[in-house]
């Protein structure tokens, strides 16, 4: 694959992991005192919905009528896997546990994507992402020391949702060889969204909807708004790049959740925090890597100066 479609996988993960450190603090806040089954459930169908529009804005309806059963049931293994289980999982935990406990185990996945990616995908981790990836994890270690931290009872929930989304996350790549970031994506939401919903039917969950506030529909709006945003780059990006190289990239959204837990809570910034803080700056040099860093400040001063360079 050449190098510029590689410089665009890149940058679009980087999106992701920038909307996946907010998510995570965001939704943090949306899911309490609210049944985290439900709110899984209504963004599931919200985003679903927004994919729908897409495919048919991209002209790639047609495409779903040519899937093949193969296609369908790969689809519907991403949807079980990933998009319902651990979500149901992950907001289930983020409603017992902090926002940075939830964001830093969420991104242990290059862990267990490298292996299943090696195993599976025969994929090679590139020296430079895995020193960033320790680094990444250092440095987000340091900065938690300053946060609620210890193992909670909604941790175990994370990381089980974490390994979940691992193992999809490998079976996407597969998938992505042969059909558009769109539908994997739709599979992801829209066949997730029928498995959350025979869940709340069978566990009675489903009553809940009677309890729905019009504070809690504002949170469910903004978060599909940016759980879209989320499978969007991160899908599209990842056709163009390695999962095990995508996931250490995802990295970078956990120190931005620390950063917004640690504004919020008004603590002072201190040594062990500043040795966190430069561990997470190195880690995510070499994780974007300096001459991506470059190009993307030199595309950033045309834009905004118009500036040649």
């Amino acid at each position: 694959m050449n190098a510029n479609l590689q410089n665009k996988g890149i940058t679009l993960i980087l999106g992701t992991a920038i909307i996946s450190g907010f998510a995570v603090f965001i939704n943090k806040i949306g899911v309490k005192d609210f049944n985290p089954y439900l709110f899984t459930f209504l963004r599931s169908v919200l985003v679903s919905a927004l994919l729908v529009g897409l495919i048919l804005g991209l002209k790639e309806f047609k495409t779903l009528k040519k899937l093949t059963k193969k296609d369908w049931l790969l689809l519907a293994v991403i949807g079980l896997v990933g998009g319902s289980i651990p979500f149901l999982l992950f907001f289930k935990g983020l409603s017992l546990t902090t926002a940075a406990n939830g964001a830093f185990i969420h991104k242990t996945m290059f862990i267990y994507v490298g292996i299943l990616a090696f195993v599976f995908l025969k994929e090679k981790i590139p020296t430079r992402f895995l020193i960033a990836g320790v680094l990444l994890l250092a440095g987000n270690l340091y900065f938690l020391k300053f946060l609620p931290y210890g193992v909670k009872e909604g941790d175990i929930f994370v990381l089980a949702a974490t390994v979940f989304w691992a193992v999809e996350n490998v079976i996407s790549k597969y998938a992505l060889r042969t059909l558009s970031p769109t539908i994997v994506a739709f599979g992801r939401m829209g066949i997730g969204a029928l498995f959350i919903l025979l869940f709340l039917i069978f566990t009675g969950n489903v009553q809940t909807f009677s309890r729905l506030t019009l504070v809690n529909l504002q949170w469910i709006l903004v978060s599909s708004v940016i759980l879209f945003g989320y499978v969007i780059t991160w899908y599209t990006g990842l056709k163009y790049i390695h999962v095990s190289t995508a996931t250490i990239i995802l990295l970078l959204g956990s120190p931005i959740t620390s950063v917004l837990t640690f504004i919020f809570q008004g603590q002072p910034f201190t040594q062990t925090q500043a040795v966190g803080s430069f561990l997470l700056v190195i880690g995510a040099a070499l994780a974007i890597g300096f001459g991506t860093i470059t190009q993307l400040v030199k595309n950033l001063l045309k834009l905004t100066y118009g500036i040649r360079t």
